[in-house]
């Protein structure tokens, strides 16, 4: 099959396409066909330096998958051949997305949502399986509540703005100027321009921030937040350590049957939908880090396989 991999830890030219042995799936396994893959900014910054995941002999980025089934291991009932399915198998594992077949435990999947093709699908996993947790499982978002939300118009940015509208928080965000309307088009109740203006001189009283940057961000987040509301960051290295009267924690995403299945219903009642700014054929992989370390993307980067 073919596949992407990193030659050495660096920039993009390190990704090149390979051919590798087709995976067959162990028990408890399905093997999925890859129709599309998601890139994410954990996906650039592993192949820089490896980070923490576990590698493999041969590193394979990627973990946002949307395929059929091919085959199913031993034990498994909950598909068969056939299926379309969506998921964000082994993270933080080695799951090798960037392929035309990845294997993993069933669970790691759920079905694909029927309203979305194989490209949208491959955008929502790990991002939207993020925001999920970091909002829901994490900080318990419910109606009524205000909820800041960092680089709004990114990958879990987006997908975190609307999941909190569903939930029936209000909903502010922070973005550039020239993603307001996309922002206020998903459900935001409040934009602010991060460029001109400083996010702890105009909100007040927030009962959640989700904050995707990381830094001194997290720390000036904490003005904003409501006693005993909470702080969850993406970034292991940004939870602030004088985090008195809230809840300050780290969200790490993990495969989720429950959360991608609430996250299915979601899209197919029409309340989520994943924006794709750039889709490319998997040979350009290198191509799709390039554009994605620029910053710059509204929504997510796909790779086309099938």
């Amino acid at each position: 099959m073919r596949a992407v991999v990193v030659s050495k830890w660096g920039g993009p030219e390190v990704l090149v396409e390979t051919q590798a042995e087709r995976p067959e799936p162990g028990m408890g396994e399905i093997l999925v066909r890859v129709h599309a893959a998601g890139v994410n900014p954990v996906d650039w910054k592993t192949r820089e330096s490896g980070a923490f995941i576990a590698w493999g002999p041969v590193p394979a980025v990627g973990w946002d998958v949307s395929g059929t089934v091919e085959a199913v291991g031993p034990g498994v009932t909950l598909y068969r051949a056939g299926d379309e399915v969506y998921g964000m198998p082994r993270f933080p594992q080695q799951a090798g997305a960037y392929a035309e077949y990845v294997t993993a435990p069933a669970r790691h999947f759920a079905r694909k949502p029927a309203s979305l093709d194989h490209v949208q699908a491959a955008a929502l996993p790990l991002a939207a399986l993020t925001a999920w947790q970091a909002l829901v499982d994490t900080a318990g978002v419910s109606a009524g509540q205000r909820v800041l939300v960092h680089a709004a118009a990114g990958g879990v940015g987006h997908l975190a703005v609307q999941i909190a509208k569903a939930r029936g928080a209000y909903v502010i965000g922070t973005a550039s100027a020239a993603k307001h309307d996309v922002l206020r088009e998903l459900g935001a109740d409040e934009v602010i321009d991060y460029r001109t203006t400083d996010f702890e001189d105009a909100v007040s009283g927030v009962d959640v921030v989700l904050d995707a940057i990381g830094g001194e961000y997290a720390r000036r987040s904490l003005k904003v937040l409501k006693p005993g509301g909470h702080l969850v960051t993406l970034l292991g290295d940004s939870v602030p350590d004088d985090a008195e009267g809230v809840h300050a924690a780290w969200v790490l995403v993990e495969p989720d049957l429950g959360g991608l299945r609430e996250i299915t219903d979601l899209v197919d009642r029409g309340l989520l939908k994943p924006l794709v700014d750039t889709v490319l054929p998997l040979e350009q992989a290198a191509k799709a880090h390039e554009i994605g370390e620029q910053g710059r993307t509204t929504g997510k980067i796909v790779l086309t396989v099938v």
